[in-house]
């Protein structure tokens, strides 16, 4: 079964940090892990555009992607980032392919609405090509831009692509690897344990918005999908992905039932 990890912007801005989790990543395939990879890259992007006096926009969260700012996703995301995680993860020993939502449109995605401009919602996903990469000994790492069939790019939130591909296959796990400890309550302490009942109340409630926001909504959607378990964890925690795998407790899980946790 495979399992699918996300790996946020800011956990590969550092090359110790990409270099680390690549590593990881490397060990757990070496022993049988079948994995497919997918990456933001936010940080990088804020940053590439103001190098060029162009500000971000942001609507709930969302990146405003004009034709100029899609210009820079593509060779930002799907350029740098994506390369830079590529060579490390060969540099660990695996044998790292890098793709987009556009190649053999891994991830098709459709206009979210003229204010965002080219940022996409998430239609479906087709994992063949993924599987096939697998199945040869290949660790897909794929960046956050998705495409339609009418040959246009979008820019797509990477925890709705993750969730997207997640879904497709059905992924058996589903790990968000993100620079904070994990899912916090209305008194700022983290929740070992969430279902998507409560996630909704976080977001409800204004708890859990932005960054958080969108990982609980692509968290339950990949679990009401049928992936098997959903992780928000650490990345900047040494051995995380180890630890993952053994079982332990570290993070955030999402699962379905109702009343797991109570919100703190």
């Amino acid at each position: 079964m495979t399992t699918l990890i996300k790996i946020g912007g800011t956990l590969l801005d550092a090359a110790e940090s990409r270099e680390r989790l690549a590593a990881e990543i490397a060990q757990a395939v070496e022993d049988g892990l079948e994995a497919v990879v997918v990456h933001g890259g936010g940080k990088q992007m804020t940053r590439y555009l103001a190098e060029r006096g162009i500000e971000s926009q942001f609507v709930n969260g969302l990146r405003v992607t004009t034709p100029e700012v899609l210009d820079a996703v593509l060779k930002v995301l799907a350029g740098s980032v994506n390369q830079e995680l590529v060579a490390a993860f060969l540099a660990a020993g695996v044998r790292a392919v890098g793709l987009s939502g556009m190649d053999a449109l891994v991830t098709e995605a459709r206009r979210m609405s003229d204010e965002l401009g080219f940022v996409g919602q998430p239609v479906k996903s087709d994992t063949r090509l993924l599987a096939l990469l697998i199945e040869n000994g290949y660790l897909p790492v794929v960046a956050c831009v998705a495409g339609d069939r009418e040959g246009r790019f979008y820019n797509v939130n990477a925890d709705q692509m993750a969730a997207s591909i997640a879904e497709a296959f059905p992924a058996e796990k589903l790990i968000f690897l993100t620079d904070v400890d994990g899912v916090r309550g209305a008194e700022n302490s983290i929740l070992p344990a969430i279902s998507t009942a409560e996630c909704r109340h976080l977001i409800a409630s204004g708890v859990a918005t932005g960054g958080m926001q969108a990982k609980l909504e692509a968290a339950s959607a990949a679990l009401e999908a049928g992936v098997g378990e959903v992780v928000i964890a650490p990345g900047a925690r040494v051995g995380v992905i180890r630890e993952l795998l053994a079982g332990e407790r570290i993070g955030t899980r999402v699962v379905s039932e109702v009343g797991v946790s109570k919100l703190g």
